[in-house]
């Protein structure tokens, strides 16, 4: 090679390396920032609704399993769908959770499925529900691997039972050897909110409905709670989910000292009370009703990430007539010890993706 060819490489060289010094990034990762390494929204369609995402402690592998719909392409309504990724990025359809409905209740679907690790145990809770139902309730399911199939072990409440309208949208918390099961929809009874209860030690029931609390107001929804240094966060949805293109699904967020709240916004206000919250993610420019977050997850490289559904506002309805909402991803920046999402919108533009190391 002639010397004035090595010159050209080392001053190519350099200029990379001062140009990511002052973006703040590595020669490493620059060169590495190819289209394998990087993804755009979605990462899942034409429907994957209510995720809620599993880390297979196993295999490393990524479950996400959705709220039951027809996607519009022939095959029906599925019973609870999963996918699998090894990245969050790439999904792939394996199935459903149910080989049949379950059947401790006449009518409705299978809802917004939390699934969990529990014992040795694959654990999923999920609602049943049909739109309007005065006695939804929450019921509980098992399986020895992720896959499914999911075996139905009946139900833990009716809404009428444990005294809280709409009961739906569970979520599972373990904290300091305790089991609990958050949930909550919106209603305007002044009995509606977001309420936690103690589970069994297998958290396969609840042994005393008396012990709800309430953590948040009726306008919330979709409850995931996230603990980070010295704070539980509250993270939720407010607004209409489900009306295609004219959907209005939003995310807020608040904060607490205690598992059992109070939640407070940055503005100091309890969520309990309508109206407050802090905004974590609204519509964009290309999708609407964005919401119904999955847990955060944080990356190998201390990246932190979080799913959730959203509509894509020139798309709204499957053939079916059941609203597109398809999967979506981003990642969370942290900013005095609050979540927040690159201008508190769905990410349009192609990002780098969550990097996370080959399981053994």
């Amino acid at each position: 090679m002639r010397n004035f060819e090595v010159r050209k490489i080392v001053m190519l060289v350099i200029g990379v390396c001062l140009v990511n010094i002052a973006c703040g990034r590595s020669v490493e990762e620059e060169l590495s920032d190819t289209s394998s390494t990087r993804y755009k929204n979605p990462v899942f369609e034409p429907i994957f609704a209510d995720p809620t995402v599993l880390r297979d402690p196993k295999s490393g592998l990524f479950y996400a399993y959705g709220t039951q719909d027809d996607w519009g392409d022939g095959v029906g309504s599925r019973l609870i769908p999963i996918l699998t990724s090894t990245d969050l990025t790439n999904w792939q359809n394996i199935g459903q959770a149910f080989e049949s409905k379950p059947v401790w209740k006449k009518n409705g679907a299978l809802w917004a499925p939390e699934v969990v690790y529990v014992n040795g145990k694959y654990v999923m809770y999920y609602a049943y529900s049909t739109w309007g139902d005065p006695n939804p309730g929450i019921g509980v399911a098992v399986a020895a691997q992720p896959q499914g199939p999911f075996i139905d072990k009946g139900k833990l409440f009716l809404s009428k039972e444990v005294g809280v309208p709409n009961s739906i949208d569970p979520f599972y918390w373990e904290d300091k050897g305790k089991k609990y099961l958050f949930w909550g929809s919106f209603s305007d009874a002044t009995t509606q909110g977001t309420f936690g209860i103690p589970l069994s030690n297998d958290g396969l029931s609840v042994p005393d409905l008396s012990q709800k609390f309430k953590i948040a107001a009726g306008d919330f929804e979709a409850v995931v709670i996230h603990k980070r240094k010295d704070y539980y966060y509250f993270i939720g949805s407010k607004g209409s989910c489900c009306e295609g293109v004219n959907s209005t699904y939003h995310v807020l967020v608040g904060r607490s000292k205690k598992l059992e709240g109070p939640y407070l916004d940055k503005e100091g206000r309890d969520i309990r009370n309508r109206g407050n919250g802090t905004l974590l993610l609204e519509r964009s420019q290309n999708y609407v009703g964005p919401g119904h977050t999955s847990r955060i997850f944080t990356d190998d490289n201390k990246q932190d990430w979080i799913l959730y559904h959203g509509i894509n506002s020139s798309n709204g309805k499957v053939a079916s007539g059941a609203s597109r909402r398809v999967l979506l991803l981003d990642k969370i920046i942290w900013e005095n010890d609050w979540p927040t999402i690159i201008d508190a919108k769905v990410g349009e533009k192609s990002q780098r993706k969550p990097f996370f190391k080959p399981q053994k």
